[in-house]
């Protein structure tokens, strides 16, 4: 099998921002912790999407801006529409196990960062997942 290098930038770019976000959740989840578990759960989300994003299209901008001033414009447009799309699959799928596995959590007990950080690793696997099989079936990359 061939590894393909856009979807391996993409990747670890991915767990760039996750690694930031989860640390970063973890630590407003912490300081939320007063709230209602479902308060915190919501709150916890938006900021770790804040982050992420933020971060990742940072990331994404700098590492292919050569290559996207050498593409003709509606090959570019093609791909960054298959590139959302693919993201926003990942994306239900994420919020889908993000938001009940943390609110369970802190249901349960458990500590506020370490719930953020255990529904986070669950969370990103599968959107990772996701998004790299639905870029392969895409044949964006």
């Amino acid at each position: 099998m061939k590894l393909n290098q856009q979807l391996l930038q993409i990747n670890r770019n991915f767990l760039i921002c996750f690694i930031i976000s989860a640390s970063l959740s973890a630590v407003f989840a912490q300081i939320l912790s007063n709230y209602d578990s479902y308060l915190n759960t919501t709150f916890t989300i938006i900021f770790g999407y804040i982050v992420y994003f933020g971060i990742f299209s940072s990331l994404f901008y700098f590492d292919n801006k050569e290559r996207y001033k050498t593409m003709k414009p509606n090959l570019i447009r093609k791909e960054l529409l298959t590139l959302l799309s693919s993201f926003g699959v990942g994306e239900i799928i994420y919020l889908g196990i993000r938001w009940p596995t943390l609110y369970y959590f802190l249901e349960i007990g458990i500590e506020p960062y370490i719930a953020s950080l255990i529904s986070e690793v669950i969370a990103t696997a599968c959107y990772m997942i996701s998004v790299t099989i639905f870029l392969r079936k895409t044949k964006t990359f």
